[in-house]
């Protein structure tokens, strides 16, 4: 095998046009930039892709919270997925895993593939049917591959930008998805981007692994507007620190009351006291705004995310409603 583990060398093969593959008699050229990543401290392991091809998100990215992570692309081979997701449960390191899948394929050639496994191995492969540019590397924990790309400037910059950024997994995964589209990424333009981040327990109620799985399937700036939902995502489920919990009462609860009286969840006073009427609307907020992954039930504080969320669809809502009756003055007044 030519390609494989390259601890940090940027790996590039000579890709030629001359083996395109068919479909229905026309050539198909699905390309695409990823990065396959696990975070050794969190046990959380993702990818994130963008491709000028439909619903990337529905055939590159595998993952399975202890196992290891997949991204399958140029002509993918969807099999690599799963069957590659066995072989790192079943104990396979990254790169045992990937000389597996291309010895059992005959059409390797076409194929890559990034892999990494769950203590932190990872591989890379691209096969000479891809289409120039294409290549990868891999790092600590991580495996940058793309095809059809402008140039190696692509998959550099999201290794370099991965390696730099701070922060949860989900966000070095976006930095560096960002940074190759900000160098050229694709040469053909822009249509679809996925992340995917599992992690044992992680999913919606703890009940999968399944922590994030955010696509974009066509849209005219996807990485845009993958980060767009992550942001959201986070708002909605990502765990408050505990200096953002802040308690409700006082100045700060008659905020709240102000504020759910505006967006049409309490009637009462705006008196400060922490009544049944105050609860029961603020449990409803909750359960309407999608927050009780956010915030458990009967808690008695809000975090500033959230506060400042309401905030500002308050002042949405406000500015909404004196638009509206000013138009309304204007009509009777127009007759």
């Amino acid at each position: 095998m030519r390609d494989g583990r390259t601890d940090g060398r940027l790996v590039h093969r000579p890709c030629s046009d001359s083996r395109a593959h068919k479909e229905g008699g026309s050539m198909v050229y699905p390309s695409t930039f990823s990065i396959v990543a696990v975070d050794p401290a969190t046990d959380e392991l993702g990818i994130a892709v963008a491709s000028k091809f439909l619903a990337v998100g529905a055939v590159v990215p595998w993952a399975r919270a202890g196992a290891g992570a997949v991204a399958t692309q140029s002509y993918a081979n969807v099999s690599y997925g799963p069957r590659g997701l066995e072989l790192l449960a079943a104990g396979y390191s990254a790169q045992e895993t990937l000389e597996q899948l291309l010895a059992d394929d005959p059409d390797r050639e076409l194929r890559q593939v990034g892999i990494v496994d769950a203590r932190g191995g990872a591989a890379t492969f691209t096969g000479s049917g891809c289409h120039a540019w294409a290549g990868g590397r891999t790092g600590s924990g991580y495996a940058v591959q793309g095809n059809i790309l402008v140039g190696p400037e692509v998959v550099n910059a999201m290794a370099e930008t991965f390696e730099a950024t701070p922060g949860p997994l989900a966000v070095r995964l976006l930095a560096a998805l960002a940074a190759g589209d900000r160098a050229g990424g694709d040469r053909r333009g822009r249509q679809s981007a996925a992340l995917l981040v599992v992690k044992e327990h992680g999913g919606y109620g703890g009940y999968t692994d399944r922590m994030i799985d955010l696509r974009v399937d066509d849209h005219v700036n996807p990485v845009g507007e993958l980060q767009r939902l992550y942001d959201i995502w986070r708002l909605y489920f990502e765990k408050p620190s505990p200096e953002d919990r802040l308690p409700l009462e006082g100045a700060l609860l008659q905020e709240l009351q102000e504020l759910m009286r505006t967006l049409g969840y309490y009637q009462g006073p705006a008196h400060g006291v922490w009544d049944e009427a105050t609860r029961q609307a603020y449990a409803t907020l909750i359960g309407n705004e999608n927050f009780e992954e956010r915030i458990p039930p009967g808690a008695d504080w809000i975090d500033r995310s959230v506060l400042e969320y309401l905030r500002d669809r308050a002042i949405r809502r406000a500015v909404a409603s004196e638009e509206t009756h000013r138009g309304e003055e204007f009509g009777t007044t127009s007759r």
